[in-house]
């Protein structure tokens, strides 16, 4: 059997879960983005104990490595490097946007539409990304600079669902009918099925090389 521990503390709610051959045993959540640090440690020790689980016995360690908090992103991934190398096990890795991006595909099961989670930067910018349904990246991960202009290609002929801390940006100045916006945070579901994926395909990090993805080149227009 396979136990993997699974850390987010990158964006606005924190997710710590663990899972069993790829089933969630339990999970714990934050919403104080200022407790996330010392919430993580906690929340290690008390999901081990609750279920039981000897730290010894984790195959894999997977964490966000970002966009999202510079703060969370960094202790996220001290921490999940510092289990894996005292553990000897392998170090897996998410992307924020992915996981929100799952999570909305999951809650709105929209086939024919694409989805633009987006994670709030500073004033006008934005992290970004653009998937279809089967979570393929359509656009990379970028900063971007919303403005009415933004995605207008794609909606002509498209719906776009927009999810996440910085959707309030867009919705304020786009007019256009095929841009949907929509409340959904990252799942505890969305770690376990993505970490268990890569787990499965041993797609693993070089535990010292392992670099946290902040996104600091920034554009006006996401292009595509």
């Amino acid at each position: 059997m396979s136990y993997i521990l699974n850390i987010h503390i990158a964006t606005e709610t924190a997710i710590i879960n663990i899972i069993k051959d790829g089933k969630i045993l339990g999970t714990f959540t934050n919403n104080d983005t200022k407790q996330h640090a010392s919430f993580l440690h906690t929340a290690i020790r008390e999901l081990l104990q609750t279920h039981e689980v000897d730290i010894k016995k984790l195959s894999a360690v997977g964490v966000s490595a970002g966009p999202g908090s510079y703060t969370g992103i960094r202790v996220g991934l001290s921490t999940a490097k510092g289990l894996c190398y005292a553990l000897h096990i392998p170090l897996i890795t998410f992307n924020s946007l992915e996981l929100m991006a799952l999570s909305a595909i999951v809650a709105i099961g929209d086939a024919e539409a694409l989805y633009c989670p987006m994670i709030d930067a500073r004033r006008m910018e934005v992290y970004a990304a653009l998937y279809d349904y089967k979570l393929l990246e359509i656009a990379p991960p970028s900063a971007m600079v919303v403005d009415e202009n933004s995605f207008a290609d794609i909606l002509h002929s498209k719906k776009i669902y927009f999810t996440g801390s910085g959707i309030d940006k867009f919705k304020t100045i786009t007019k256009n009918i095929n841009s949907v916006f929509i409340n959904c945070r990252i799942s505890s579901e969305s770690l376990c099925s993505v970490s268990w994926k890569k787990y499965y395909k041993k797609e693993f990090e070089n535990i010292p090389y392992a670099q946290p993805l902040y996104i600091k080149d920034f554009y006006t227009i996401l292009k595509r």
